[in-house]
């Protein structure tokens, strides 16, 4: 269950982590700067600009936790948690920004080359960047992963990305004093696709969170579970889970239940279970639907069966529940789950032709369902 300690714990350590990331590059930036200057070194110069994009990839993590920490409010009622994943995104977008940046200039410096001069300052920078960058990047990463934060696991990667860097410039400086023979442009173009590649990726992965993704296996199976144990719930359908930030989650869901119980059984069925998943889970049930089923054998048991077998013959009908059949009435209702195949509209037209066939006398209602959960 997330508390409000735990965001509380959660932000510090955003903040944190993203002060560190700040006060380290720019002293890094400002070493290589330097040193990138006077040994005539593209590649140290272009590692000094990516470190400054570190810096701004920090702030905007360290602006993104403090706005989506703020308290809900009249227009957005749910809070502002959502604001992570844009700062995710545009961490995201910077790393890319940085690779296309250093594929540009690599590229300028493979047609203009330089002659670059490395003296022991030069070497001394460049190594002892390359451990900070690893032990930071591991550090952000870590604590990105410990607190669900997109934008310091980015930020983390983005870290790793520049020690490889590092690297490649550290040993195209070798070569060059033991064959004096630069490849630093060449090496460049390799690693900036690499940076691309990898910014993309992260940016692809943050728009998921953003569009809304389908909700984690262990999580609906988790819910579904806890909201079985009670003996009156025969089924749990319709399961949605809507993500408004990190360890933010608001979800709906339809239970199956017997036709003789009373509404008031039903509050307070309802009310136990949205308490149990709530201290289990952390997840907000905002939403509990309800489905009835025939308690009495006889004709509707062998309705169901029968439309069951003519539903699920399609094989884009994944799942049927929610049935209930009026006898006197003559009127039948269900839900049907289908996948991405087909269109609800052709599916729900095909299953009340085929049906109405077999029952002319019923009226019938058929509730097509989107495939949301596993």
């Amino acid at each position: 269950m997330t508390t409000i300690t735990d965001t509380l714990t959660r932000e510090k350590i955003i903040v944190r982590t993203s002060i560190i990331g700040i006060a380290t590059n720019l002293l890094l930036a400002s070493f290589k700067a330097a040193v990138g200057v006077l040994a005539h070194s593209i590649a140290v110069i272009l590692d000094a600009v990516n470190n400054l994009s570190d810096v701004l990839s920090s702030l905007i993590t360290l602006i993104g936790v403090k706005l989506a920490n703020k308290a809900p409010d009249k227009k957005h009622p749910l809070g502002h948690g959502r604001i992570e994943y844009i700062s995710a995104m545009l961490v995201s977008a910077i790393v890319s920004y940085a690779g296309i940046a250093a594929l540009v200039e690599s590229v300028k410096k493979i047609f203009h080359p330089q002659i670059p001069i490395y003296s022991e300052s030069f070497f001394i920078v460049v190594v002892a960047a390359i451990v900070v960058k690893l032990v930071l990047g591991r550090y952000v990463k870590r604590q990105g992963q410990k607190v669900s934060s997109g934008a310091l696991v980015a930020s983390g990667a983005d870290a790793f990305f520049d020690a490889i860097l590092s690297v490649s410039v550290l040993g195209c400086a070798i070569i060059y004093v033991l064959f004096q023979f630069s490849l630093e442009a060449y090496v460049g173009v390799g690693i900036s696709l690499v940076i691309i590649k990898a910014g993309l990726s992260m940016l692809q992965e943050t728009l998921h969170d953003i569009l809304g993704q389908r909700a984690d296996t262990k999580t609906t199976q988790l819910v579904k579970q806890i909201i079985g144990t009670e003996p009156e719930v025969r089924g749990v359908y319709d399961l949605m889970i809507n993500n408004y930030g990190p360890n933010k989650n608001y979800a709906s869901v339809h239970l199956e239940l017997p036709d003789t119980m009373c509404v008031d059984e039903v509050d307070q069925l309802t009310r136990r279970i949205e308490e149990k998943v709530y201290h289990q889970t952390g997840i907000i049930l905002t939403g509990v639907g309800v489905y009835s089923y025939n308690t009495k054998q006889g004709k509707a048991a062998q309705l169901q069966n029968d439309i069951q077998g003519r539903v699920l013959a399609h094989d884009w009908a994944l799942q049927l529940h929610g049935f209930y059949a009026n006898i006197e009435e003559k009127t039948l209702r269900f839900d049907v789950v289908l996948s991405f195949d087909i269109s609800p509209q052709k599916a729900v037209e095909i299953l009340q032709s085929e049906i109405k066939t077999a029952y002319p006398d019923y009226a019938i209602q058929i509730v097509p369902d989107v495939d949301i959960c596993d």
